[in-house]
């Protein structure tokens, strides 16, 4: 299907142009959101004669936004999940988690605003876009913690998701090894005291 895009649209085009979508992309999200119209004689006249409204509305619209996004720009978020030794969650952090999480904080973001290519599955500081506007984005960072004291610890460079039982383990096999070592060099003393006593004999 042909549409004529009503305001900016990331790897598609500028306001105003005509281009070809797929049917369902153009059904379910482009032509119900208001952001394109079906590509014909009468909708481009429309256009044309609504551009400078278009144009003036996109203008207010990007400033509201530039607004959110000074405030809201390296905004740090946390997040408590259960999670396993290693930090996989018991679960994932959505693009709506996020959204509610931000909104909760006091800015207005919607689902559909949060970049987020797949869910958050790991505790840890994750970096995540929010497009506040089509020509406005802005980066946060989420910290996914167990608990509030392992989110400022994350957020002071420490690396959570390194069992600390392995590190334990590991350092008892050294003091097993050591041992066997003594053993050793004690059964080597007494095999050269039984030699001398055969030569003396």
């Amino acid at each position: 299907m042909q549409v004529i895009l009503l305001e900016r649209i990331a790897k598609l085009g500028q306001m105003g142009d005509t281009v070809r979508v797929r049917d369902g992309y153009a059904r379910n999200f482009l032509l119900p959101q208001g952001k394109a119209l079906r590509a014909n004689k009468a909708n481009m006249q429309r256009f044309e004669n609504e551009r400078a409204q278009l144009e003036a509305r996109n203008l207010e619209r990007r400033q509201e936004a530039e607004a959110v996004a000074a405030k809201l720009d390296g905004e740090s978020m946390i997040m408590i999940r259960s999670a396993g030794e290693t930090g996989q969650l018991y679960g994932s952090v959505s693009t709506r988690d996020i959204a509610d999480g931000l909104t909760a904080a006091g800015f207005t973001v919607a689902r559909g605003q949060v970049e987020l290519r797949t869910p958050i599955k790991t505790i840890g500081l994750h970096n995540v876009l929010i497009q506040l506007h089509p020509e406005v984005e802005v980066g946060v960072t989420v910290n996914v913690a167990r608990s509030e004291d392992e989110a400022v610890r994350q957020a002071a460079g420490e690396d959570l998701t390194a069992p600390e039982q392995d590190i334990f383990e590991f350092e008892e096999d050294e003091e097993e090894g050591e041992g066997e070592g003594e053993i050793a060099e004690g059964g080597e003393a007494a095999a050269t005291e039984e030699a001398a006593a055969e030569e003396e004999a």
